[in-house]
C-alpha cells in the first residue's frame, strides 16, 4: 500500500485529494495536511472583504467531509519537508512520512518587498480569509469618514483579476452608500496596460475593462512601481516602455488594497534542488519534480515563466482550470506510477478560465492555450457573468462537499460560452 500526502487543503489540493483516491481506491492512503480544518473558497474573498459573504458562507470542515470518501486528515503547520527521508515535520515537531507526496499549498505573500505594505503597515489584502476580514475592517472606517482609496496590483505581482474585481466591488459598495462623489478612486498596477492581467491580455480585455473604469470614475496608473507607502500615502514612480522612471506620484488614501507579489512557501522553498530562485516548483510537464521522483505539485506553488517581458516586473497567473487540470493529471500519474508501474504519461491542459465578478456586472475570460497565439481567446461581460461567479462559489462548495471527481471548470466556463447571448438581455 502507497502513502500519498497531499500537502495543502485549497482550491488545488482538495479536488486533488478526491481526484487521487478516487482513482487510486481503497488499496492505498491518502493524507491531507493542513494548517487550517476548514477549506476556505479564496475567490470569495473580496465578498467578504465588503461584507458581501461571512466566514461560514464560504469554508466547509475538511474532515468531515473528506472522511466520507475514506481520505485521512491531519490539522498541522509543516514547517519542514526531508526529501531524503520522505518526512513533513510539523510545527508541533511531528513526523509525517509519505511514500508520495503531492505539494498543493498557497502562496507566500510578498509584503516585505515593498516598504509598508500589508495588512501589518498600510494596504490591505484579499489574499486570505483573516486579511479579507481585517480589509473589511478598513472599508467600514472609509464609509464612516470617505476619503481617497487606492486598488491594484504590486510589482511582481502574478493574480490581478482580484484586483479588478475589489475594485469594482467597492464601487459598487460606495455608490449604494451615496458617498461615492466623496471618494475618489486609483486602480494602481504593474501591468503594461488595463486588462494585460499576466496573460498579455485576453481577447478584447484591455478596452473592455478600460471602458469600465471610465463608466465608473476610476482613474488607472500602470506601469506602476510602487517604492514605499506611508500612512496615508502611496509613493509611486511610472515607468515608460523602456522601463525608466517617467513620472512620479505621491497619492494619498484612506483606504488601499494591493495584490502583493507571490512566493513559495518556506517549508517548500527551503527544499534544495525542489524550486527555483522565488521558491515555486520545477516540474516537468507531468507535475513531478525532475530532482524528486515521488514528489508532484499544481497550482499557485508551481513555478511558471512570465509571459513576457514588460517594463515593471508581472508574473503568470495560475488559474482554476490550470490548477485542476494539473491535479488530475497528478492523479493519473499517480495511477501510472503505482498501479500500472509505468512512467508518467499525463499532462495538464494549460488553459486559463476566469470567471470575475464586478459588483452589479461580471466578465469571463477564456485563453485556449494560456500563452499565445491561441486557439480560444474568448473575453465577455453582462450581469450574467455576475450572476455566473455566484452560481460557481455555490457549485465549487458543493463538489468539495460531496467530493466529486467530476471536471468543474471546464464543464461550468464552457456552459457559460454557450449562453452569451445573455449579454443582449442585461436589463431584464
Amino acid at each position: 500500500m502507497a502513502k500519498i500526502v497531499v500537502l495543502g487543503a485549497g482550491t488545488g489540493g482538495m479536488p486533488a485529494a478526491y481526484e487521487i483516491k478516487d482513482i487510486l481506491g481503497k488499496d492505498h492512503q491518502v493524507l491531507m495536511v493542513n494548517e487550517h480544518d476548514k477549506f476556505r473558497f479564496v475567490p470569495s474573498n473580496p465578498w467578504i472583504a465588503v461584507g458581501w459573504r461571512e466566514p461560514d458562507a464560504i469554508s466547509i470542515p475538511i474532515e468531515k467531509h473528506l472522511a466520507n470518501k475514506d481520505i485521512d486528515f491531519k490539522c498541522a503547520c509543516v514547517v519542514k519537508i526531508d526529501p531524503i527521508q520522505n518526512q513533513l515535520i510539523t510545527a508541533e515537531n511531528d513526523i509525517i512520512d509519505y511514500d508520495y507526496l503531492v505539494i498543493a499549498t498557497g502562496p507566500k505573500l510578498a509584503f516585505n518587498a515593498i516598504t509598508g505594505a500589508g495588512p501589518e503597515h498600510f494596504t490591505q489584502s484579499i489574499c486570505t480569509l483573516e486579511h479579507a476580514l481585517k480589509c473589511k475592517i478598513d472599508v467600514d472606517k472609509l464609509l464612516n469618514d470617505p476619503g481617497p482609496v487606492i486598488v491594484g496590483a504590486f510589482q511582481g505581482a502574478s493574480c490581478f483579476g482580484p484586483a479588478y474585481e475589489y475594485v469594482f466591488i467597492l464601487d459598487k459598495v460606495l455608490r449604494d452608500a451615496g458617498i461615492r462623489n466623496k471618494v475618489p478612486i486609483h486602480f494602481v498596477t504593474s501591468e503594461p496596460y488595463i486588462g494585460y492581467l499576466g496573460l498579455g491580455g485576453v481577447g478584447d480585455s484591455k478596452s473592455m475593462l478600460e471602458s469600465e473604469l471610465r463608466q465608473r470614475d476610476i482613474k488607472w496608473i500602470c506601469n506602476a512601481s510602487v517604492d514605499y507607502v506611508e500612512d496615508g500615502t502611496m509613493h509611486i514612480s511610472e515607468l515608460d516602455r523602456k522601463g525608466v522612471v517617467d513620472f512620479s506620484h505621491s497619492l494619498p488614501f484612506h483606504h488601499s488594497m494591493l495584490i502583493p507579489p507571490f512566493l513559495g512557501i518556506d517549508a517548500v522553498a527551503n527544499v534544495e534542488g525542489l524550486c527555483n530562485a522565488k521558491g515555486f516548483v520545477i516540474t516537468d510537464e507531468h507535475q513531478r519534480s525532475p530532482q524528486f521522483s515521488n514528489i508532484f505539485a499544481g497550482g499557485v506553488c508551481v513555478a511558471i515563466p512570465p509571459a513576457e517581458a514588460t517594463p515593471v516586473p508581472t508574473g503568470m497567473p495560475k488559474t482554476g482550470y490550470m490548477i485542476e487540470s494539473m491535479m488530475t493529471a497528478i492523479a493519473h500519474n499517480l495511477h501510472s506510477v503505482i498501479v500500472e508501474g509505468k512512467p508518467p504519461k499525463s499532462k495538464g491542459t494549460w488553459n486559463a478560465i476566469c470567471i470575475a465578478d464586478m459588483g452589479d456586472t461580471g466578465a469571463v475570460f477564456v485563453a485556449m492555450p494560456q500563452i499565445a497565439p491561441r486557439n480560444v481567446s474568448w473575453f465577455k461581460k453582462g450581469k450574467w457573468a455576475h450572476l455566473a461567479k455566484i452560481g460557481f462559489e455555490k457549485y465549487f462548495l458543493l463538489k468539495m462537499k460531496t467530493g466529486s471527481s467530476e471536471p468543474m471548470y471546464e464543464k461550468y466556463a464552457l456552459k457559460l460560452m454557450g449562453i452569451t447571448r445573455l449579454e443582449d438581455e442585461d436589463d431584464k
